[in-house]
């Protein structure tokens, strides 16, 4: 049941079209740690359990329910993956030049990957606790065709 740490972030890595699984991951941690900090710690344990453990700790680690908005989550996101970390031992540690409209894009494959590894309703009750401005967050999760399938 549920899907491998590899699998989890080899499909990242397709979604976005990374050049290497280590962007991926930067990906996935940013999206989910940003997404932690904004929702509530029952919405994010809900949605972290079905998650491989390495990757689960991005969303149960931040401190939960801040409050603010999606321009914020936007700049949080983005932040977080241009942020060059001093430990420069890691892959992780180069920063990845991303622009603001990549990584709202990165967050919504990110959040409809979240989604397909989550029961349905506990997806839901994280989008509930959001304001109506993050809908485009969840934009690809219900999607008839979603960009990383087309030919």
């Amino acid at each position: 049941m549920g899907t491998s740490y590899t699998d989890f972030v080899g499909e990242v890595q397709h979604r976005i079209e990374a050049g290497t699984q280590a962007e991926a991951v930067r990906t996935t941690r940013a999206v989910l740690e940003t997404l932690g900090e904004r929702v509530d710690e029952g919405g994010a344990t809900d949605i972290a359990s079905p998650l491989p453990m390495e990757i689960d700790r991005y969303l149960l680690e931040p401190e939960h329910g801040q409050q603010f908005d999606f321009d914020e989550f936007v700049t949080r996101v983005h932040d977080r993956l241009n942020y060059e970390d001093l430990n420069l031992d890691t892959g992780y540690g180069r920063p990845s030049s991303v622009d603001e409209s990549d990584a709202v894009f990165r967050a919504k494959a990110v959040v409809a990957l979240v989604s397909e590894q989550v029961p349905g309703g506990e997806m839901a009750n994280v989008e509930d606790q959001l304001p109506g401005e993050f809908a485009e967050l969840f934009e690809l999760v219900d999607a008839e065709t979603k960009p990383w399938e087309e030919a």
